[in-house]
């Protein structure tokens, strides 16, 4: 029998639990599940027999790896990899892949949710601003960048995009003008919806440079990793533009100097939130169990990102 671990430092809701395992039941799979654990350790010590894995934003280090004797396939439910060692995972013949598009609704309204909220100052009963009329920027029209778009539409925002990985003529069909380069993308945009995964390419990429090109109103939306924002960049932001604010699906390390020094122009999740809903929780929860019995079963492998 084939054992599929689940290990979450921050578990699935019960309903996803139940879903993964009445998948794996079907496939006569064995499900292990590893919740809210406190050390690396654990981790460590429950892949030792497991044929697959699936993790959250729980990390998958060479060091686990090597302990994983018989490991075949660990699958990040999410978008979002850098997680997983993709290089050690290749060494060891394990097949890493992702489930695309399953929280991509929570993450673009989580974004628009917090536009809303920092428009109107946090609803402390002062006047804020509309979105309707304002121009907002998508830094990257993948699944999450195309409904941004189209919740902002509905908002009345005007919407460019910039993507040099989607043709012109798919951005274009969903309404949304392009534009030829970054610097064009922040230099016409109020609002910046960032969507972009955090690699050696972009990894410190979003700094001051490219935020003072926008125009007055400007807002930067951070709904991909914190790691992609150079952090001097942006506190050098915040102190030479007062109409700047920056909202973020997770609080970057310089959180106490913007907390000190620039109230009022910023919003942070407590933890990362984007695939907080019931409803991404389970649709990633039931990707992962299916693309591994797929894997295992029929050699699929659709969304193998190593």
């Amino acid at each position: 029998m084939k054992k599929v671990l689940v290990a979450t430092e921050k578990p699935f809701a019960q309903a996803a639990v139940s879903e993964i395992r009445g998948i794996l039941d079907n496939a006569a799979y064995e499900l292990i599940l590893l919740e809210k654990y406190e050390d690396p350790s654990e981790l460590i010590q429950a892949v030792s027999d497991v044929d697959a894995l699936i993790i959250r934003s729980d990390k998958v280090t060479a060091e686990v790896l090597k302990a994983a004797k018989n490991l075949k396939i660990v699958v990040r439910a999410g978008a979002g990899y850098d997680n997983i060692d993709l290089v050690a995972a290749t060494e060891a013949n394990v097949v890493a892949m992702n489930t695309p598009g399953q929280n991509s609704n929570a993450v673009a309204e989580l974004a628009l949710g917090m536009m809303v909220y920092l428009a109107r100052n946090g609803f402390n009963g002062t006047a804020g601003v509309e979105l309707k009329g304002k121009t907002l920027g998508i830094h990257a029209f993948g699944n999450v960048g195309k409904l941004v778009a189209g919740i902002a539409k509905g908002f009345g925002m005007k919407v460019f995009a910039f993507d040099p990985f989607v043709a012109a003529e798919i951005i274009e069909k969903e309404g949304v003008e392009v534009v030829k380069s970054v610097e064009d993308l922040y230099r016409n945009s109020q609002y910046i919806s960032l969507n972009i995964p955090s690699n050696e390419e972009t990894r410190s990429s979003i700094g001051y440079e490219i935020l003072s090109l926008m125009p007055e109103g400007a807002s930067l939306v951070n709904t991909a990793r914190k790691e992609v924002i150079d952090e001097k960049g942006l506190l050098k932001m915040f102190s030479e533009r007062p109409d700047f604010k920056y909202l973020s699906d997770i609080a970057p390390d310089c959180y106490e100097d913007i907390e000190n020094n620039f109230p009022g122009r910023y919003f942070f999740t407590p933890k990362k939130m984007g695939a907080q809903t019931a409803e991404a929780n389970i649709n990633a929860g039931k990707a992962a169990a299916n693309q591994i019995v797929a894997f295992i079963e029929k050699g699929v492998e659709t969304f193998k990102v190593n």
